[in-house]
């Protein structure tokens, strides 16, 4: 796709990019008014938003607030250091709902909150309630695991939509104050900046990009880059964990804890947008490429390791304990936003729409009450969790609770990753029933998407005797489609997955595609060892999974698919709120007594006898747990 430049300011959301920008495409405006995605987001409009302040009270983020402010007693509360993030997060996903919606209790509380953050600051900029209260106003002295710039990340980010959604300057001007106070702070030693320094957790570099863009303030942006350049020089002692063992720019793999690597990647994308930099572009693009191939599971989760939430080694994916946390779903949606704009390429939304339905959104349960930090592909029979941040059964906060804002944020905010537009036309990205426009067109679209394939567009507004392009993204996964323009079937190439409509529009055309969703099985690249010999089950965007709730008479561990049998489609209205189900055929195995040791001899095993024939019923990845506890599975043996 050709790349250009326009003058014009990117609609509010969370990437607004300058007139200069250099990307191939810009944010489009958007609505979700319907259907999927609508529906789990007013659950967290209704549900998960307003239980945030009571949950962010009774964990005691508030208080410590109130403590830095000087207007309650007693001690610090909270297992960790960063615990203002939480309210950061919070208050970032309610400025998105209020840009959407007049909430007069909603915006109440994030007045209150706001003023809350305002009076903790100290006089000079700097804010953080575990070193104001806990470490006597000691500062910077522990970066690698005080995590004082992330949280300072976090509130610009905050503070960012909180004005962009309000136009109101008070977060704002808390967020210049701290942001001047760094930019007075750290920098190369030649700089006269007293600290030469770089946090642990990444996250600060991005949120510095967006009050650049929303400021103007050059100052940012260059603070930005200095952070983002001082990662991978041994700051911290040069460990890949805090992503400090190898500069950006010479990186082959992406590596270390899982979040912290999505999120400085993020960040060049976002420098490369607004400079031009080739070499940070390139970085970006070759690093998504390592990152899909090798350590990307199925569902776009991301993160093989419990220990240190790393990534792991290239093809190790493993089941039961992949990690595949949802705050690191939710940074790779934001990092490949970034290059789908900066690029416009579409295998970078593909990855976005199987992250979103599957990885990230599995991470809240359809009540909107209870998360999973860590989203596995495999439950065993038995398993004993008990709840916990790395637990695989649903818990209704964490002591670490990063993930359940972090989810409400992008659901507030997911309206802003599905349209782009140039100076061609309008691109989408991802399909809702819903609205998108660009500067010059609108056009409305209706869907009962994922659930069923057919999209139909409608142009409401078109610019008259001015041709424009109409760019469909076509899934990844789709291998036919058919689209139609009022009786009129069109036969147009697909070019690096845009399906690209031209022509002269007139209020009123629509455009029908039509994307075959047939059920498929779907197997893994041999060097996986976790799932090799195993098959996945997959219908359009979603994975799906078996589980002990749809199989009774026993767990899942005996269960084996048997391939050379059709799957079929059974809607089910009655079932986890309405789903889709694939029915498919298989066996329970008979696996022979061998007393007290379960390893034969593999030339006396023999064959495996014919085990009892069972119906499987695989329902969506993204609304398991959703029920009693039981065993669970993505991958699944065969014969």
């Amino acid at each position: 796709m050709p790349r250009t430049r326009s003058a014009l300011p990117s609609p509010v959301g969370p990437v607004r990019l300058t007139p200069d920008a250099r990307t191939a495409l810009r944010p489009a405006a958007a609505t979700i008014g319907a259907g999927f995605w609508h529906e789990r987001r007013t659950t967290n409009a209704r549900v998960s938003l307003p239980q945030g302040p009571d949950l962010l009270e009774s964990a005691g983020n508030l208080h410590n607030l109130r403590l830095a402010a000087g207007t309650a007693e007693g001690g610090f509360r909270g297992a960790y250091p960063f615990v203002d993030t939480d309210v950061y997060k919070w208050l970032e996903a309610a400025s998105w709902q209020l840009a959407q919606e007049d909430d007069e209790a909603l915006a109440a509380e994030v007045d209150r909150i706001v003023a809350l953050v305002a009076a903790a600051q100290q006089p000079d900029g700097y804010l953080n309630t575990w070193f104001q209260l806990v470490k006597g106003g000691e500062r910077y002295q522990d970066l690698r695991w005080g995590h004082e710039l992330y949280c300072a990340g976090h509130l610009i980010q905050a503070a960012v939509a909180h004005h962009r959604a309000t136009g109101r300057p008070e977060l704002l001007d808390v967020a210049r104050r701290f942001a001047d106070h760094l930019d007075s702070v750290f920098g190369l030693p030649d700089s006269g900046r007293p600290l030469d320094g770089i946090d642990g957790h990444p996250e600060i570099e991005t949120a510095l990009v967006e009050l650049y863009r929303e400021t103007g303030e050059r100052r940012y942006l260059d603070l930005a880059g200095y952070f983002v350049d001082r990662h991978g020089h041994g700051l911290l002692g040069g460990e890949a964990y805090c992503q400090d063992r190898v500069p950006l720019r010479e990186a082959t793999n992406v590596e270390g804890h899982a979040v912290r690597q999505l999120y400085l990647l993020a960040a060049a994308a976002d420098l490369a947008a607004e400079t031009g930099e080739a070499e940070l572009r390139s970085a970006g693009e070759r690093l998504w490429q390592a990152m899909t191939t090798t350590k990307t599971h199925l569902t776009g989760g991301l993160g093989a390791h419990h220990d240190k939430e790393d990534f792991g080694d290239p093809y190790e994916l493993p089941n039961e304990r992949a990690y595949c946390e949802t705050c690191a779903a939710i940074a790779s949606v934001q990092w490949s936003w970034r290059l789908a704009l900066l690029t416009g390429e579409s295998r970078y939304s593909d990855l976005i729409e199987r992250t979103l339905f599957n990885g990230f959104l599995a991470g809240v349960s359809l009540d909107g009450e209870r998360w999973l930090y860590v989203n596995p592909l495999q439950v065993r029979d038995g398993h004993t969790d008990t709840g916990g941040d790395q637990s695989a059964r649903r818990t209704r906060w964490f002591r670490c609770a990063c993930c359940p804002p972090n989810v409400m944020r992008l659901l507030a905010s997911l309206q802003h990753y599905l349209a782009s537009s140039d100076e061609q036309g309008l691109q989408i990205h991802q399909f809702v029933t819903g609205t998108y426009e660009s500067d010059r067109v609108r056009v409305r679209a209706e869907t009962d998407y994922p659930w069923h394939g057919t999209i139909a567009f409608t142009v409401e507004e078109t610019p008259a005797d001015s041709p424009w392009t109409l760019s469909l993204r076509i899934p990844q996964w789709c291998r036919e489609f058919r689209v139609r323009c009022g009786e009129e079937t069109y036969d147009s190439p697909v070019d690096d997955g845009w399906l690209r409509l031209s022509r002269t529009w007139t209020p009123g055309d629509r455009v029908v595609l039509e994307l075959v969703m047939e059920p498929r099985l779907t197997a893994a690249d041999p060097r996986v060892d976790a799932v090799r010999g195993c098959v996945a089950i997959e219908r359009g965007p979603l994975v799906h999974c078996l589980e002990q709730a749809d199989h009774p008479g026993g767990g899942l561990d005996d269960i084996v698919l048997d391939p050379s049998r059709p799957l079929a489609v059974k809607h089910r209205p009655d079932l986890l709120g309405g789903v889709t189900t694939v029915v498919a055929a298989g066996r329970r195995r008979r696996v022979p007594d061998r007393g007290w040791w379960p390893y034969p001899s593999a030339t006396d095993a023999g064959p495996e006898p014919d085990g009892e024939p069972v119906e499987l019923t695989a329902v969506p990845y993204p609304v398991w747990a959703n029920r009693e506890d039981g065993s669970m599975r993505v991958w699944l043996p065969t014969s």
